[in-house]
C-alpha cells in the first residue's frame, strides 16, 4: 500500500514540477511549485522521515512560497496588471492545481486512516537537526539567508519603474 501511495505522490510531484517549469505566468508556476513541494512532503512522510516532511511543508511550501508571492505582489506594475489578474481568477485556471491538491489530500487521508508509514529504524528529532544546522553549518545557513535577502533587494530594484529626471533635478 505504501508503494502505491509513494508512486501517486511521486507522479504528482513530477507532473507539478513539469507544469511549474512550463508555465509562462509566474503565479501559475508558483501554484504548481507549492503542489510539488507538498507532494515531496508526502513522500518524506511515507519514507518515515516525519520531521523532514513537516519542515518541507512549513518552511518550503509555507514560508518561502509566501516570500515569492510577496515579491510578485511587490513588483506589481499598477493598472497594467488588472486585466491580467482578471484572467488569473477565471475558474478554468484553477482546475489543474485543484485536482493535484485533491489527490494529495485524499492520499493523506488514506495514510492517516490506515496509519501507514515506513519505519526507518533511526528517528531524527528536532534537537538533532538544530544542532546540525547551527553547529558546523552555521555559516552556510547564515549565508543562505543573506543570499535570499540580496535576491529580494535585487528583484525590487530591477522591477521598480525608472524615474525620469529633468535638467532641474525633478521628476517627469
Amino acid at each position: 500500500m505504501v508503494l502505491i501511495l509513494f508512486c501517486i505522490a511521486s507522479a504528482v510531484a513530477i507532473f507539478a514540477t513539469v507544469m511549474m517549469v512550463t508555465r509562462l505566468n509566474a503565479v501559475h508556476g508558483l501554484l504548481y511549485l507549492i503542489l510539488s513541494l507538498l507532494a515531496v512532503g508526502v513522500i518524506f512522510f511515507l519514507l518515515g522521515a516525519h520531521f523532514a516532511a513537516v519542515l518541507e511543508v512549513i518552511i518550503y511550501a509555507g514560508a518561502i512560497m509566501v516570500l515569492f508571492v510577496f515579491v510578485i505582489m511587490m513588483l506589481n506594475q499598477g493598472h497594467k496588471t488588472t486585466e491580467q489578474e482578471r484572467i488569473w481568477l477565471q475558474p478554468g485556471i484553477w482546475i489543474g492545481p485543484s485536482v493535484l491538491a485533491l489527490i494529495l489530500f485524499v492520499e493523506m487521508l488514506v495514510i492517516v486512516v490506515l496509519g501507514g508509514s515506513a519505519e526507518t529504524g533511526y528517528i531524527v528529532n528536532a534537537k538533532q537537526v538544530g544542532i546540525a544546522l547551527y553547529g558546523p553549518y552555521l555559516l552556510a545557513v547564515e549565508l543562505a539567508s543573506i543570499l535570499l535577502l540580496a535576491g529580494l533587494v535585487g528583484a525590487y530594484h530591477l522591477g521598480k519603474p525608472m524615474l525620469k529626471i529633468t535638467k532641474k533635478g525633478g521628476e517627469l
